[in-house]
Parts: C-alpha cells; structure tokens; sequence
C-alpha cells in the first residue's frame, strides 16, 4: 500500500506541530521552575536584609495570601461563594491560641490541630448549604461570620476564650540557637507552613480530584451525570477550605501575640474577598498578590489621608478592578501574551 505525497506531508507536519507543541510546554514549565525558584530564594533573603517590622509585615501578607488560598478553593475552583471565612480564621486562631496559653502546647503542633478543628467545622457547615447555591449560600455563610465573634464572647465560654478581652500569646523564640530574632524565625516558619501548603494545592487542582471539584463549577448537572458525587465533594471542598483558612488564622495568632473576638468581624471576610478578586479567582500564586493588597492598600490610603481613608481605597479598589478586570494573575498573562506576539511579530522581520 503507497502513500501519497500529500498524506506523507501531513503527517510530518502533525509530528512537527506535536514535537513544537511539546517543546513550547517543557520551556514553559522550566521558565516556571525557574520563577519560583528566584521568588523563593528572594523571599529567603529579605529577613536577613530588611527592618523587624517589615518583616512581620511580609509574615502577614504570607498569612493573608494562605487564607485567600483557602477561600480560593472553594470559590474560585469549586464554584462556592463564601462571606464567612473570618470565622473559619478566627477559629484556627483562638484553637492556637487556647492550647499555647492554656496546656502550653507547642506552636509547631497546634497548627494541624488548627486545621483539623476547621477542617470539621467546614465539613458539617458544607453539609447543609448543600442545598444552597449562589446569593443564600453566601448569606448563610454571612450568618456564621456575624454569629461568630458573638459566640466567642458568650459568658459560659469565657474562661476558654477570655471574652472581650481575648487572649495574649508569646511569639515563639527560634529553636536549636538559631541566630535570628523571633521575627525572622517567625518568617521563615511561615514561610515554609505556605509552600508545602501551595504545593499541596497545586497537586490537588491537578489530581483528579481537583479536575472533579472544577467539573462541578463549570457543569454541576454534566459533573453528576458523569458519576461524581457533588455533594461529597461539595462538602470535602469547603472543609479542605475552611483547613486552610484556620492554619492561616493560626499563624496570624502567633504573628500578632493575640486574639480577640473583634478582630474576626464580617469585615475580615469581605477584606479576603477583594484579595480574591484582586489576586484573580482561580489562580493559586494571585494569592499571594491579594495578600500584598488586603495589608498594604488600607494603610497606605490611611497614610495619604486619615480623615478620607475609606474614599481613597475605595477609589484605588476602583482602578484595580478597571484596569485589571481578571486580577492580577489575569494581568499577568495578558501582558505575557502580548509580549510572546511582539517577540514572535519582530522574529518574522
């Protein structure tokens, strides 16, 4: 049997496309590899560099960034809208809290206590506001944000909480006579705690799992008729959410030195939804950006003006979202796309 000429071409040109096709992704994913890299040993030099305060500042950002990350997951890859992740936060923080000051607990180890207490709440929380989709999910979870501070205040539960006036904690010294201050060691904790946590999460948005959670965001009914149990994974999500919105609460405890029930007000919750926004709704490293924004905008619109704090970041939350519409990850690859057209543009001259 011969082949012509023309089906010869054609699959040569398929095989060429393929191996080019290949290629392209192996130099995107090591340009990748290579980003994180310089991020990452940046990120290891600042404490050694920078003043104490701006690296507690830079902790908090890293603390924010994970809790976003957390209501990411829910919203922007499982299609679940969320106003209640400040007493999933306030929650991890008073769990650390409770057990470093109460039973002396090790700070290292009432992180996964944080988390697994969150990680419950979130799951029985899921269960019922299964049968809730878009504006009364999010009222529902409006409800747990403005019950919770409530809660923590409540008479018979204050020898636990300490009431109104919360709890102070002490920031942990560095361990095995490390020579850094408690700042720095605080840092590079934080540090470590939001990469093994942004792994994770990197896998799990690759795993089947992860394909099934944005299956269910893009196409509920399709997800279900395919054999997917919605609501199982529903549930798992804003638990897995709710995980790691409370680790994130309790590193902020630990940060911060201490916990109040007025510092996980509704307010909190909308601040990590404009992170959201801001960073961009499906994207894992905009987290980080929306972090970056939740702490820096408000006290640099309290710096240009005291009186007129609130009109300025409301103007410059107005620019943000006008000028990047997808957030900053959709900024990002925008500019990228525009950059590999010019390049591709002048190579053909």
């Amino acid at each position: 049997m011969s082949v012509s000429p023309e089906d010869l071409a054609t699959k040569e040109s398929v095989s060429f496309d393929a191996a080019a096709g290949a290629g392209q992704s192996a130099r995107s994913m090591a340009r990748q590899q290579f980003a994180v890299a310089a991020v990452l040993i940046v990120a290891l030099a600042i404490p050694l560099v920078a003043k104490s305060f701006v690296t507690f500042q830079l902790t908090l950002v890293m603390v924010y960034g994970l809790a976003i990350l957390g209501l990411n997951l829910l919203t922007g890859f499982n299609g679940q809208f969320s106003l209640g992740h400040s007493a999933f936060y306030g929650i991890g923080a008073y769990v650390t809290a409770i057990l470093m000051d109460r039973w002396d607990i090790p700070y290292f180890l009432t992180l996964p206590a944080a988390g697994a207490a969150c990680f419950i709440v979130g799951f029985l929380f899921g269960l019922p506001a299964l049968r809730l989709q878009g504006i009364y999910l999010a009222l529902a979870t409006f409800a747990l944000a403005i019950a919770m501070p409530q809660i923590l205040k409540f008479g018979p539960l204050e020898p636990l909480t300490g009431g109104v006036q919360g709890i102070v904690i002490v920031k942990p010294d560095p361990p095995f006579g490390l020579p850094l201050d408690a700042d720095q060691w605080l840092y590079y904790f934080t540090l470590l705690v939001l990469v093994a946590m942004f792994a994770a999460a990197v896998t799990l948005v690759r795993s089947r799992t992860g394909r099934a959670i944005m299956a269910i965001r893009d196409h509920p009914i399709s997800a279900a008729a395919m054999g997917i149990n919605t609501a199982l994974y529903k549930s798992l999500t804003f638990g897995v959410s709710a995980l790691y919105t409370g680790v994130a609460g309790a590193l902020g405890a630990i940060a911060v030195q201490f916990v109040a029930p007025d510092s996980f007000t509704f307010l909190l919750s909308v601040s990590l939804l404009v992170g959201l926004v801001v960073g961009g709704v499906g994207s894992i490293p905009g987290s980080i950006v929306g972090g970056v924004f939740v702490l820096f905008v408000p006290n640099l619109a309290e710096a240009v003006s005291t009186g007129l704090a609130g009109a300025i970041y409301g103007v410059i939350l107005l620019l943000v979202i006008f000028v990047m519409p997808s957030g900053a990850a959709g900024f990002a690859r925008l500019v990228a796309a525009q950059f590999a057209n010019a390049r591709q543009y002048w190579s053909k001259r």
